[in-house]
């Protein structure tokens, strides 16, 4: 090293040094932060050749997730049902409401005719 540099490095080396040890620490904060937010959610944590720690997989959860499975399966049944439904009572709204009014008046309109027909009107 020449003494150009050292005359620049040694004046700065406490900077240096703080600059390295803050990157460092910054680091270390973020993987505790990160494993934090993991817990928190419920993904599992990997170790140092990524294998999963925690939570492991045990019957229990096993039982859980087709349990959740099927519930899920219902759900989306029950779901196509409903808009099934739903479809069929927009179609009575949206169609049949004018038909219906319409059939109304016509039926009126037969009886006023009847009437008229038997001398009553």
């Amino acid at each position: 090293m020449s003494p150009d540099a050292a005359a620049v490095i040694i004046p700065n080396l406490p900077w240096i040094i703080g600059g390295a040890l803050a990157v460092g620490g910054a680091g270390v904060l973020g993987w505790i932060y990160t494993t934090k937010l993991r817990i928190q959610n419920g993904y599992p944590l990997d170790g140092s050749w990524g294998q999963a720690l925690h939570p492991k997989t045990d019957h229990e959860a096993k039982q859980r997730v087709t349990l959740l499975t099927q519930e899920n399966a219902e759900l989306r049944a029950e779901l196509g049902s409903v808009k099934d439904r739903l479809a069929n009572v927009e179609r009575i709204v949206t169609d049949s409401g004018y038909h219906l009014s319409s059939e109304i008046d016509q039926l009126k309109d037969r009886r006023l005719e009847d009437r008229k027909d038997e001398g009553n009107a």
